[in-house]
């Protein structure tokens, strides 16, 4: 990992075509500015973990209600 420092209205270029800015610095959080070409993605790494969660929960539930479903169908079909 790459560890910089910088102050408000610096930048850091990644590449040729996406340009960070550091807009402000409060007391425990810096907010930054990202430019980058359309096609890139940029997402907040916290919500796409949790997202992922979500998705791997629900895979999870999915799985579990196929085996209740497959239960009552069994014992459905004992009577």
């Amino acid at each position: 990992m790459l560890v910089l420092t910088r102050k408000e209205n610096e930048k850091i270029l990644i590449g040729s075509d996406i340009e960070i800015t550091v807009v402000a610095v409060d007391n425990s959080s810096v907010q930054l500015g990202i430019t980058a070409p359309r096609e890139i993605e940029i997402l907040r790494k916290e919500l796409l973990e949790d997202v992922k969660k979500e998705n791997r929960e629900a895979a999870a539930n999915k799985n579990l209600l196929k085996k209740l479903q497959q239960l009552k169908f069994n014992s459905d079909s004992k009577d």
